[in-house]
């Protein structure tokens, strides 16, 4: 690879970075270091496919690479360390901290629909891809995405819910 391409690359992976790493945490339920390992998996593939996919998309094989590789890790059994149900008390704050802790709680939740259901999500409402790149990405047709999108939605609005703690 020539130093043109590698720098290329260096200005792609450097431009891109924040934005692909949020979509790895997603699309790993909030696990910044599995997102990292993913993102940096991915980001190798693209290293060997660059020379195909530079002039083309090359956001586009990442976050493919990235929904697949997420998909089939999260398959795998993790022995590692477990969320607890109820963080340490809070800092009081304005409402910024209400914002942060309603994203927090989404993300939470969002971590407890199955894979392809949340890439879906993820790749539909996050990234704001069309229903067409999301199947492309996912791999099915244009009604099974519709189909993964619906149902994670709908899951999220009833896990939403039900974690609504009443105001006393």
């Amino acid at each position: 690879m020539g130093r043109s391409r590698s720098e290329e690359f260096d200005r792609f992976v450097t431009a891109r970075w924040p934005a692909l790493l949020h979509l790895a945490r997603l699309l790993t339920g909030g696990d910044r270091h599995r997102a990292e390992d993913l993102l940096q998996e991915a980001l190798v593939k693209l290293w060997f496919a660059w020379p195909r996919v530079a002039e083309q998309a090359p956001e586009a094989y990442v976050r493919r690479v990235l929904a697949r590789a997420a998909a089939r890790s999260a398959r795998r059994r993790w022995w590692g360390e477990h969320p607890v149900e109820r963080l340490p008390e809070p800092p009081e704050a304005a409402d910024e901290v209400a914002a942060v802790d309603e994203r927090t709680r989404l993300e939470a939740m969002l971590a407890l629909l199955p894979a392809r259901q949340r890439a879906a999500v993820v790749l539909r409402y996050y990234q704001d891809l069309p229903e067409q790149h999301v199947a492309e990405i996912l791999d099915c047709p244009v009604g099974t995405a519709r189909s993964l999108t619906a149902r994670g939605v709908a899951r999220l609005r009833r896990l939403l819910a039900e974690s609504v703690e009443p105001v006393e």
